[in-house]
């Protein structure tokens, strides 16, 4: 359909033909109307999130509404839709609501850089995905007896998806920390595990946090159960690291409580365990 827009209300001197959709986009444009805004309900509909989501990440700051208007509804305008859209993407690569707010609340924040970091990380997500997928396949394949396949491959696939797992929520700051090659040589070490291996550092990973916890009630952390903590922490380590120091040990357990989201992980039952944690292998590492 074609419609001669005047123009005149714009202070432009001729009429020409225009498809309806083009006409109406170049009014809301000229008119200074191109930036759209919802109500919760319609922002919750878009974004595919319930309003409660919406309404929770209000009380967290995380992400006000542009202005409420007269009838009581909370408005929310590009500004918002932008930074809820970075929330999102963050919530997809598994980053806790705690760390996302930390991250967009800093004064150093940059979108752009954000957005490339999140196609980083949604291209490993792939990888990951990819590499669960052939192994799947192989399986099917070997129970129908097309090939044969090796007991360390069933579980490659599970494998690479902890490494990933572990790279979007920590990689910046352990590679910040200890370099590319030593983290680099962590992940080689852990996809070249064996069966048994990866069965003993998950019955590692148990016992570290049921000594602790039972470490932590004695409020001692120079105490016997304290330092068999740091012991099994260590030995915990040394499937992953490709060599152990005490000073690398020692730095560890300090980022368990310069990060926020180690210290989360520890204190979730209890808080101050991670200072508990951190104290007891300060100790054993002395």
């Amino acid at each position: 359909m074609t419609l001669f827009f005047l123009a005149d209300k714009f202070h432009l001197k001729y009429e020409f033909p225009l498809d309806i959709d083009v006409t109406l986009r170049c009014i809301v444009i000229l008119s200074g109307g191109d930036r759209m805004e919802y109500t919760v309900q319609k922002l919750a509909v878009m974004a595919g999130v319930s309003t409660r989501t919406l309404r929770y990440y209000d009380e967290l700051d995380m992400l006000k509404p542009a202005r409420i208007n007269s009838s009581g509804y909370r408005i929310y305008g590009q500004v918002e839709i932008d930074q809820l859209q970075q929330i999102l993407f963050y919530r997809e690569l598994g980053v806790s609501l705690e760390s996302i707010k930390e991250i967009i609340t800093s004064p150093s924040y940059n979108a752009v850089q954000a957005l490339k970091e999140h196609h980083e990380k949604l291209l490993e997500k792939r990888e990951q995905l990819d590499s669960l997928i052939l192994n799947v396949q192989k399986t099917i394949a070997r129970t129908e007896g097309r090939i044969t396949m090796m007991d360390q491959e069933k579980f490659e696939g599970l494998k690479k998806k902890t490494i990933d797992k572990n790279e979007a929520k920590y990689g910046k700051e352990i590679r910040k920390k200890y370099g590319y090659e030593t983290v680099n040589q962590s992940n080689q070490k852990v996809m070249g595990m064996s069966q048994e291996q990866h069965d003993e550092v998950t019955r590692l990973a148990t016992e570290v946090m049921e000594t602790l916890q039972a470490a932590f009630e004695t409020g001692d952390p120079a105490g016997e159960l304290a330092q068999k903590t740091a012991d099994l922490h260590r030995q915990w380590l040394c499937y992953y690291w490709d060599s152990y120091s005490k000073k690398a040990h020692a730095g560890l357990a300090q980022m368990y409580v310069d990060d926020p989201r180690f210290t989360a992980y520890y204190d979730e039952k209890k808080p101050g365990t991670a200072v508990f944690l951190r104290d007891a292998i300060q100790i054993y590492t002395a």
